[in-house]
């Protein structure tokens, strides 16, 4: 039974809207990867028939952008799958991606840290320096 399952579900295709309803994006936005040459759906007449692997590439397309790959990034990891062989070089492909990524994230966010370190010590320097000539300086926003 379960041959005749996976047989099935090989069948299984997707038209455009069901697969922007899927995965909440515009048909646009699966045009513009289709543009781009990460997706390649058969056609019948002007319709566009996905299979199950073009929607597979398509969760790992939108799985990349929300890690902060670039679309040609994506593409390297996609294009390195094949169904037949082990895909270790893929993964570990991926999880390379992963760690560059999360390294220039931390690497932004002490940026960020320190750049509002500054900003609350050139406030506070300017605060004082009013208050020395007995001026009270405008307060617009808390911080």
């Amino acid at each position: 039974m379960s041959d005749h399952k996976s047989t099935e579900s090989k069948k299984r295709t997707y038209s455009i809207s069901e697969l922007a309803a899927e995965f909440d994006i515009t048909t646009r936005t699966i045009r513009f990867y289709e543009e781009k040459g990460l997706l390649n759906p058969n056609r019948n007449g002007q319709n566009r028939i996905y299979t199950p692997a073009d929607r597979t590439k398509l969760r790992l397309i939108l799985r990349g952008k929300r890690l902060g790959l670039s679309l040609e990034e994506s593409r390297d990891i996609i294009d390195m799958y094949a169904a037949d062989r082990d895909n270790s070089d893929q993964l570990q492909t991926l999880i390379n991606k992963i760690r560059e990524k999360r390294a220039q994230l931390q690497h932004q966010l002490f940026d960020i840290e320190t750049m509002i370190q500054d900003l609350n010590e050139a406030e506070n320097n300017l605060i004082e320096a009013m208050a020395k000539h007995d001026q009270k300086p405008t307060l617009t926003e808390k911080r």
